[in-house]
């Protein structure tokens, strides 16, 4: 009778490696995403204070 075929391994470590490259990719371009949010809060912030400092700077001399 026939013997049962060997399975390959290849086609099963392809897809591994298929799915540890996209969960990489997946990871870089989250942490990059949480990064650029967190730097446009903390540059938002800063430029609004500074905004303000200024508005407040020019509307104390105006009266004077």
């Amino acid at each position: 009778m026939n013997e049962p075929r060997k399975k390959n391994p290849t086609l099963g470590v392809g897809v591994l490696i298929v799915v540890v490259v996209l969960f990489v990719i997946g990871t870089v371009l989250f942490n990059a995403l949480r990064s650029k949010r967190e730097y446009d809060e903390t540059v938002g912030a800063q430029a609004s204070h500074a905004a303000t400092s200024a508005t407040a700077t020019q509307a104390g001399s105006a009266t004077q």
